[in-house]
């Protein structure tokens, strides 16, 4: 029987790129086995010193190899290449920052008891399941296994087939640090393996970032197996201007905020709420900002938006346009695919109403809606009709007014002033649709360990 493949594109172009052979149950178990083989017999045995020194070596492939991965991203998924260089650098700052903190923050914690000793230990759980999607490949899939390897676990990720190239090169970066075989493993496969391999006896943990729908059934086989699982899905993320904000550096972040990875983001500034008394000045800024931005071919390092991962992509954007014209819409900019490739024009649309799908879905793709309100009040209720809760940014020259925004906005990240964003610094996740769990900081190096409890009773010194 021939094996199962799977087909790379470049979205700037629609030419092929490589064919990779889709892992079969067998070989898949088989990698997993290795995975907890290498967890129970060495990994997990090192000190944890030990263990960073080879983060160390990884922060200097990564950093050797920027241009190499980057490119990778670029042709595999369409981000313009700057940004993808300056992607595979963040992963390698993440790299530095777990060096530097995951010893104090894994260190026994004492407490007083009526016991001789109490303390709270943090030991790794075993092999952890990641699966990754496409639109950051280099730093989703790392923002999850740094910390989740440097705390003594293996990992292994099942990256989306979209990008397959990224993490065979993610695997081989590891390989070349001298980490030992069945630290971190990449498998090319499809759901029902990942299904059979949360299943299987291999398996600690599951981290998935994609798509509430994919969330909810990743969720359900975890719990079924009584599996720990951190997911990081959906945002519709608002970006709320009120009336005293610095409207020049409102309409300035907000494009990057709106553009980033071409408007592929989960954190991405979905959803522009913007006070009426200075609606107008914004979106004239606002507009003229778009304008700045080259949309281009992404091999191009003055390109700011390039294509969209696919043509399916491009079809579901085009659509949420043309449901926010028909409903009485107006394009400000933009508005209209671009061929040849996957593109999309970087689309500003003012007159938006609650019940454009601009407003109610995901939209994943370099397009602003504009909706106006009267006060702040409103614009805080606005931010929060909806499903997600992951990120929000708040404009306000008033620090009383952002403390107040800060309490009411159901998020689980909050920017003030700047657009939203991750960092290894501060904890990551969302609430409400957008997922559960916390990824990065000292948080996210504990999401998979076994937090225990030790009470020692009639022991001397």
């Amino acid at each position: 029987m021939q094996a199962k493949t799977v087909q790379t594109f470049n979205p700037a172009t629609g030419e092929a790129l490589d064919s990779y052979e889709i892992f079969g149950k067998e070989k898949v178990a088989s990698v997993a086995k290795k995975a907890v083989e290498t967890f129970e017999l060495k990994w997990s045995k090192l000190p944890i010193a030990e263990r960073a020194e080879y983060f160390k070596k990884l922060a200097s492939v990564l950093r050797t190899r920027k241009t190499e991965y980057g490119r990778i991203m670029t042709m595999e998924m369409g981000k313009p290449i700057s940004q993808a260089e300056g992607e595979v650098e963040k992963c390698a700052s993440g790299c530095d920052y777990y060096v530097e903190n995951a010893a104090k923050w894994l260190e026994d914690e004492f407490s007083t008891t009526d016991a001789k000793s109490s303390y709270v230990s943090y030991e790794p759980l075993g092999a952890i399941l990641s699966v990754m999607p496409w639109n950051f490949p280099f730093w989703q899939a790392l923002r999850f296994a740094i910390p989740t390897v440097i705390a003594g676990n293996t990992s292994i990720l099942r990256h989306s087939n979209v990008c397959p190239g990224c993490a065979l090169a993610i695997e081989g970066a590891f390989k070349e640090a001298g980490f030992p075989d069945g630290v971190f493993s990449t498998v090319i496969t499809d759901h029902d393996a990942v299904r059979s391999l949360i299943e299987s006896q291999y398996i600690a943990g599951v981290s998935l970032t994609g798509s509430t729908e994919a969330g909810q059934s990743i969720g359900e086989q975890a719990a079924r197996n009584f599996k720990k699982f951190v997911l990081e899905l959906g945002g519709s993320d608002p970006f709320v201007v009120l009336d005293d904000a610095d409207i020049d550096l409102a309409a300035q972040i907000g494009a990057n905020a709106r553009l980033q990875n071409s408007g592929q983001s989960c954190i991405c500034a979905k959803r522009f709420i913007v006070v009426s008394s200075v609606s107008q000045e914004f979106n004239e800024k606002f507009v003229r900002e778009f304008e700045k931005k080259k949309m281009g071919n992404p091999l191009d390092y003055d390109t700011y938006v390039g294509p969209l991962v696919n043509s399916q992509a491009v079809d579901t954007i085009d659509a949420q346009v043309r449901d926010a014209k028909s409903k009485g819409a107006r394009v400000e900019i933009g508005g209209a695919r671009r061929t040849p490739g996957a593109f999309f024009e970087p689309t500003v649309l003012d007159h938006v109403e609650k019940n454009m799908k601009v407003m109610s879905e995901e939209v994943f793709g370099p397009v602003a809606p504009l909706y106006i309100v009267q006060n702040e009040t409103e614009a805080l209720r606005v931010a929060n009709e909806t499903e997600f809760g992951l990120g929000a940014s708040v404009w306000t020259t008033n620090l009383v007014r952002a403390k107040r925004a800060i309490k009411e906005i159901q998020s689980g990240i909050v920017f003030v002033n700047q657009l939203t964003k991750s960092d290894p610094r501060m904890p990551f996740g969302g609430v409400k649709k957008s997922g559960m769990g916390r990824e990065l900081s000292r948080f996210g190096l504990r999401e998979f360990v076994n937090i225990k409890s030790v009470n020692i009773y009639g022991i001397g010194n």
